[in-house]
């Protein structure tokens, strides 16, 4: 997968911003199928939820889950082989995952509540020379994920692909054996079996992989998309190092066992993958995330403020006001004390669960929550908060809106504290811009969403985002035609509010007109362009071929190649002349009717025969036709079929 270096910087700097959202739920997950035949496969996309601290409306809204499934051998991605489709929740529904922990050694394991979300369907997959790949994304994990930069604004992408198939071969993915560990306690050895079966019996092998990002809180569910990006892992984490540790904590390549000591209080995104092996190649990997959480096991009470800015321990950057408001996460507390660092009072104290405080004036606080003070079990966090009002986003745009026209974008962001340092422009059609005042061109017409992130060098970051209107600007001369001589051709551009054709003639009628006609007298091939200007402003040209022959005729091609390339598909007479189609058969070499028609509108023949896939071959036609004095004439011919 390819890793876009703006996905990465709209990543840490949209975070401060989009975080009182906080959809974050997601524990894990994964994308398996199963083969079914008759070019079928059953679907499965799983979710681990946390229903101990994730949102109910996040996880509700889990239901259903919608997948894309590409195939290699099409446009990737513009053209999903199955776009954007709904999988419901596989009955009986969510599924309470047991804890499996015991330890005898430990008085106070740690609540925990997790489920499982199976959602199932089956798809009509057919062989593909390149396979299929599906793709699940969805928002949001949990806020306290360590080896993650900002992982409560950070989606999840699941994945696996279907390799290429034959009729009489289909895969089945590799199942991972057991649940993920719920509970895992620091400086207690790790051994954890994260191996897989395949029905298939190929070969498996193991490693720690990747985390891929998926929605944020804006788009929670995406349509998904090919071009997701790695997770931005915190140092020293690593995708192969993902949790600390002493002995480190390892995959066995062949085994799938994970061991090592954890010695660091977390939790830690785990992506293992499974990778299936046939005939010494890989032919399909499954992944499965997973968040491993350590705890001490003997403690009861944890003091947590979260952290939703990127700055170092820092609560919140704020740029709008001088309030702010306190979010609790803290476990295993009755009693709670603030002091929010006004060193201008000795009031700037709460004992709420989840207070607001307005500071005086600017500045950076330290902010420190006390939980269950003064009794046997207590514990305690300091965070910064640095208030730097007032920030906010703003642009302008200028320019002709049509397309292939230059748009300037100009950056009108206000800010009590300057310099601004970083400009993050998405032009809603997929390109964007790290520069302060950008140009850009749409290469096609239709509503775009504008958007700018920007950051000042004191942590502020707003977003604004604003729609273009470019204008569905195509202009169009008419259909080139054949027509007899001493004919008129009436034409019929398209796409604009005024037309101006040439070459100009005597003859020519209306050519400032999108309907201008001429007779043409003399035979021959004659080119006529029209420009064309819409509504916008916007100015385009077409051409338009006329070819004027002497007499009467009827084209039927000598081949055609119905492979549904989009390119000579179907089998159809051209006339030219006549007054009217009595009728268009075609026959098989036994003289069986595989097609008929009465009409030069029709479609024309696709190649079929009673259903199925006609032959490779020569097939013969028959056409009666009406001549424009009434006179019914009777043409024959043959045709190949090539595929």
């Amino acid at each position: 997968m390819r890793v876009r270096l703006f996905a990465k910087l709209l990543l840490v700097i949209l975070v401060s911003f989009c975080l009182p959202a906080r959809a974050s739920h997601i524990v894990g997950g994964e994308v398996t199928y199963r083969c079914l035949g008759s070019d079928q496969y059953e679907i499965t996309v799983t979710i681990y939820e946390d229903c101990l601290t994730g949102l109910s409306d996040a996880i509700a809204q889990d239901d259903p889950a919608y997948i894309n499934i590409f195939s290699g051998d099409t446009a990737l991605f513009n053209n999903p082989y199955h776009p954007y489709d709904s999988i419901f929740l596989k009955p009986p529904g969510r599924v309470l995952v047991p804890t499996n922990f015991s330890n005898a050694c430990i008085d106070h394991a740690p609540a925990t509540c997790l489920q499982k979300a199976v959602f199932t369907k089956i798809y009509y997959l057919p062989p593909r020379a390149k396979g299929y790949t599906i793709v699940y994304q969805r928002c949001c994990r949990n806020a306290s994920i360590l080896n993650i930069i900002n992982p409560s604004a950070v989606g999840a992408t699941y994945s696996c692909q279907i390799p290429p198939a034959s009729k009489a071969i289909c895969n089945n993915s590799a199942v991972f054996k057991n649940y993920p560990p719920q509970i895992i306690c620091i400086n207690n050895p790790l051994v954890y079996d994260h191996s897989a079966i395949d029905p298939d019996g190929d070969s498996l092998s193991y490693e720690f992989a990747p985390a891929y990002s998926g929605g944020t809180d804006g788009n929670p569910k995406p349509a998904p998309t090919l071009l997701f990006d790695t997770v931005n892992y915190r140092n020293p984490y690593k995708y192969y190092n993902p949790m600390a540790g002493y002995p480190q904590i390892k995959i066995d390549p062949r085994s799938g066992l994970i061991t090592g000591t954890p010695n660091l209080i977390g939790r830690f995104v785990v992506t293992v993958a499974c990778h299936e092996w046939r005939n010494h190649v890989i032919i399909n990997t499954v992944t499965r995330e997973f968040q491993f959480v350590v705890t001490d096991c003997s403690k009861a009470v944890v003091a947590n403020i979260p952290q939703y800015s990127t700055d170092f321990n820092t609560y919140e950057v704020n740029c709008s006001n001088y309030t702010v408001n306190f979010v609790n996460q803290s476990k295993g507390g009755f009693a709670y004390y603030w002091n929010f660092g006004d060193t201008t009072t000795e009031t700037d104290t709460s004992t709420e669960f989840q207070p607001t405080y307005t500071y005086p004036d600017t500045g950076t606080y330290v902010v420190k929550l006390l939980v269950n003070k003064g009794t046997t079990c207590p514990d305690s966090i300091t965070r910064y908060v640095k208030i730097y009002p007032v920030f906010r986003a703003g642009f302008d745009y200028n320019g002709l809106q049509c397309p292939g026209s230059t748009i300037q974008f100009t950056d009108k962001t206000s800010s009590t504290y300057k310099p601004i340092i970083g400009w993050a422009w998405d032009f809603g059609d997929g390109d964007t811009s790290t520069i302060e005042n950008p140009n850009h061109i749409y290469r096609q017409g239709g509503l775009y969403k504008a958007q700018l992130i920007t950051q000042n060098y004191k942590g502020c970051v707003d977003t604004l985002t604003k729609q273009l209107n470019i204008d569905k600007f195509k202009p169009f001369a008419g259909d080139d035609t054949i027509i007899l001589k001493g004919e008129t051709m009436n034409f019929n551009a398209k796409g604009g509010v005024s037309y101006a054709w040439r070459p100009i003639t005597e003859d020519l009628n209306g050519a400032n007109t999108a309907n201008p006609y001429k007779t043409f007298n003399d035979t021959g091939r004659f080119a006529y362009i029209v420009t064309v200007t819409s509504a916008y402003g916007c100015t385009g040209e077409d051409t338009v071929n006329v070819w004027v022959v002497n007499y009467a005729a009827a084209f039927v091609p000598s081949a055609f190649t119905p492979n549904g390339d989009g390119r000579n598909d179907y089998l159809r007479p051209i006339l030219i002349g006549y007054s009217n189609l009595n009728s268009f058969d075609v026959f098989n070499r036994w003289g069986e009717l595989c097609y008929h028609t009465t009409s030069t509108d029709a479609l024309g023949w696709d190649g079929t025969y009673n259903g199925k896939r006609a032959d490779i071959g020569t097939y013969f036609w028959i056409m009666k036709v009406t001549d424009r004095f009434g006179k019914e004439k009777l043409l024959k011919g043959d045709v190949t079929l090539i595929r």
